[in-house]
Parts: C-alpha cells; sequence; structure tokens
C-alpha cells in the first residue's frame, strides 16, 4: 500500500505550493462532500522508487474553530487520521505563533510521525531566526523553499524512511495468482451492499484473512474455480468471524485500493448521476493503468427519464473510459452480478493478453496502408515495426523514424485496430514511439 503524507498548517504558509511541488502537478482529487466550503485535495507522488498519496488541507485552527474555519479544521483531522506521515508547514518570514503552537498541541496527542518544514527559508539554511521554532517540541527543523524547491527532496526523504519500498506487483500472467479486485465509488453508492451481495451468494466461498498494514483489508474471495481477492474500499471490517461492510467513505483508501488492484470495478448511482467525484475517481483509475469495468447500480430505482440521462451523461463526463463495459445492475436485488464477474474476467484477460511481435507488426502496416500518418515538416513519420513492450496495461511499442510528428489522434487511429483485432475490452492500452537514429545525423554537411 501507498504511504500517506498530509499537509498541514495555519493558512498561507505555502502548504497548496508545497502541495504542487510534490505532486508536479496542479491537480489534484477533490473529495467534494456536500456543503463543504474547503476540501481535501489528494495527489499522486514520487520520490525515487517511491510512490505515495499527498494530501492538501486548509487552514487549521485547532482551538473551538466555528463557520467556514470549523469545515476547514474538520478536514484537516480527518486528513490526519488518514495520513502515515504528517507534513506540519510554518512559516520563517512571518515567525512562530500561538496557532502554530495549537497545532503543534494538536498533532502532538494524534500520536503520528510528524517532521516540521519550516517554509519560505531559501538562503536561511543557517539563518537564527529558525531557532524560535524548535520550541514547538517536534524534533528536527527541515527548512525548505516551497518555491524554488530547495530542502524538498530531502523532507520527503525524511518522512519516508520507515516505509518499505513497494514490491514490483504480481506477475500478471502467473495462473496461480487471484485477481485483485477493488470496488470503487462514491459513499451510498451500494458497495457494501454489492459486497454483501457476493459474500453471502451461492459457489462464493469467503474466509478470513487478517488486515495487511495501515489496516486494509484483503478478503479472498472463490467463484466457479477462479480465485479473487477484494481489496477494501467500501470500509469492510472483520468483527470476530462476521464480515461487517459500513459505508464509509475515504478517497486515501480508495486511491490505495485501485493503485493495489489488477481489475476495478466503478460504481455509479443511477439515481445520481455522474457527479464530478465519479469523473475524478475514473480519470485515477485511466492514469494508473487499472482495467476496469463500469456498473450502474440502482438501475431498478431509475425510471426511463432519469436512465436516459444517465446514459448520456456517461458518454460525455466518461469519454475517456469508452473502452469500458457499461453495466446495469441492483446489488440489493441482486440483478445483473452474473454479467459483472464476465465483464471483470474479460477486462482483466484483456490487461494481461500476449501480443504476438509479428501480428502487431502486421497490423500496425496494414494500418499504415490503410491510412499514412500526416507529414510533418519535411518528413513523413515512418512506421517500421511493433512489439509488446508490457502489460497491466498492455503497452504497445512501435519503432520508425520522425515519430515525434505522430498526432495523438494517429495513436488512437493505431489503438482503435489493434483493440479491435485483439478484441480488448475494458483495459487501457498505451502505445509508445520510439525513433530510431538517422546515422547520418552527426555527419558534417
Amino acid at each position: 500500500m501507498k504511504p500517506v503524507i498530509a499537509l498541514v498548517g495555519r493558512p498561507n504558509v505555502g502548504k497548496s505550493t508545497l502541495f504542487n511541488r510534490i505532486t508536479k502537478s496542479r491537480d489534484a482529487i477533490v473529495a467534494d462532500y456536500a456543503g463543504l466550503t474547503r476540501d481535501r485535495h489528494y495527489g499522486d507522488a514520487k520520490l525515487g522508487p517511491r510512490e505515495f498519496i499527498v494530501i492538501d488541507t486548509g487552514g487549521f485552527e485547532p482551538q473551538k474553530p466555528t463557520g467556514v474555519v470549523a469545515e476547514m479544521a474538520k478536514q484537516t483531522r480527518q486528513a490526519v487520521a488518514e495520513a502515515d506521515a504528517v507534513i506540519f508547514v510554518v512559516d520563517v518570514r512571518a515567525g512562530l505563533s500561538g496557532q502554530d503552537h495549537d497545532i503543534a498541541r494538536y498533532l502532538r496527542s494524534q500520536e503520528k510521525r510528524v517532521l516540521l518544514a519550516v517554509n519560505k527559508a531559501e538562503g536561511m539554511a543557517e539563518s537564527p531566526l529558525l531557532a524560535e521554532f524548535h520550541e514547538l517540541g517536534l524534533g528536527e527543523l527541515h527548512p525548505v523553499s516551497s518555491a524554488h524547491g530547495q530542502g524538498v527532496r530531502s523532507l520527503l526523504e525524511a518522512a519516508l524512511e520507515p516505509f518499505e519500498v513497494d514490491e514490483p506487483p504480481d506477475s500478471p500472467d502467473d495462473a496461480h495468482r487471484p485477481i485483485r479486485l477493488a470496488v470503487a465509488g462514491r459513499p451510498n453508492v451500494g458497495k457494501s451492499t454489492l459486497i454483501n451481495a457476493w459474500l453471502g451468494e451461492e459457489r462464493l466461498v469467503a474466509f478470513d484473512q487478517p488486515g495487511t498494514t495501515r489496516d486494509a483489508i484483503h478478503v479472498p474471495l472463490e467463484r466457479d474455480g477462479r480465485r479473487f481477492e477484494l481489496i477494501d474500499t467500501a470500509g469492510l471490517r472483520r468483527k470476530g468471524k462476521v464480515f461487517e461492510a459500513i459505508e464509509k467513505f475515504s478517497v486515501v483508501k480508495t486511491l490505495q485500493a485501485i493503485a493495489d488492484a489488477n481489475v476495478v470495478l466503478l460504481l455509479i448511482d443511477a439515481t445520481q448521476g455522474v457527479s464530478d467525484q465519479d469523473a475524478h475517481i475514473a480519470g485515477y483509475i485511466l492514469e494508473s493503468g487499472r482495467a476496469v469495468v463500469v456498473a450502474i447500480n440502482k438501475w431498478d430505482a431509475a425510471d426511463a427519464y432519469q436512465r436516459q440521462l444517465l446514459e448520456r451523461s456517461v458518454e460525455t463526463r466518461l469519454p475517456f473510459l469508452r473502452f469500458a463495459e457499461v453495466l446495469h445492475i441492483s446489488a440489493i436485488r441482486r440483478q445483473g452480478l452474473g454479467a459483472v464477474w464476465k465483464s471483470l474476467l474479460a477486462a482483466h484477460a484483456s490487461a494481461t493478453a500476449k501480443l504476438s511481435t509479428p501480428v502487431l507488426t502486421r497490423l500496425l502496416q496494414a494500418a499504415v496502408e490503410h491510412q499514412a500518418p500526416r507529414r510533418e515538416g519535411r518528413f513523413r513519420p515512418k512506421l517500421r515495426y511493433a512489439h509488446q513492450g508490457g502489460m497491466n496495461p498492455p503497452i504497445v511499442v512501435v519503432h520508425g523514424s520522425a515519430l515525434d510528428g505522430v498526432t495523438d489522434s494517429y495513436k488512437r487511429y493505431l489503438e482503435g485496430r489493434i483493440r479491435e483485432h485483439f478484441k480488448l475490452v475494458g483495459t487501457p492500452l498505451r502505445i509508445e514511439l520510439r525513433s530510431g537514429q538517422n546515422p547520418f545525423d552527426d555527419k558534417p554537411g
């Protein structure tokens, strides 16, 4: 499981700048809880081989906040609860404040691993102004500059030091390993109902397995001779010998489960339509390269007009998941669940398919013959041969020359031809272009 780091501090100390610096992006996954003025932001980050999740929070006022500030404090407390380590950000130029003392006191009470990042300290590594922050009693100071990136790497190395580097994912073509399945979706979409239906269904075997580190629950399942491992996103907990499913939503748990899965079942509520949160989760599934099946739950509770609107919103809001099968189910009535299992298996088979090099090369040549890439400048891209560069998701590597001129639309055209031939469903397909070096490029004219 990816470790989780939360950024905490009072307003305007540079937490969001640090968040953008760590994630190398201005994009974030937002938890869109209704009525909240300031939400937590989630992002993926990487430091060498280590992958982790970062949470950005609003300004924190732990002492009896009211109104908007109370909502922001609630969000920050939730972020701290979800985190494996907390980076407490302070501002060296503004100096130490009473609010910093309050936050430090709260963090000590949570018994979390806390690192103190003294921000806006560019060129001030030896400054006496840093000394006053020792009053917070949080150990070593880490002078950083979010804006310029100074000290950020060493701060992250210290934060991630206790966590082991995740092992490479299981070899996808190992038939003896179970298929890891994550069920993702918003709160109250029916994840727990679906899981309970699976656990109680005939020909489905479930047995106890202790929780892994950081409280993730993996439930082994067996159906029709196929082994699955359900990764908890719905708040599944062991209570004695009985599994108790609680609708408890955590973005962190969802992101960790998706990253850990082979296949993701994205559950959408037919009575609510496709929300921003659904689109964010779907985008994360795509970025993670996971095979995916979309199941629209509570289909029996939607009228004809709602169904029509929903099908249109899936097309317009999730166009990047066109490769995924969309199923209509009712978890509470156990309708359509057989089709879900078939689609999950088909998506996993496509994600781990072996694509023959001779066949890929023939497909590539036939595609170019049917529609050559557009000429860019003096040269037309030449696509010579292709081979598989990876699986789960499948990666097709195309070799040739002047491939910088190949457009995204032409890559989508190639992807369509490959998908059609190999009947790939439910999995992203990535095409990488590699231009061979022209041996005459370095010759004098």
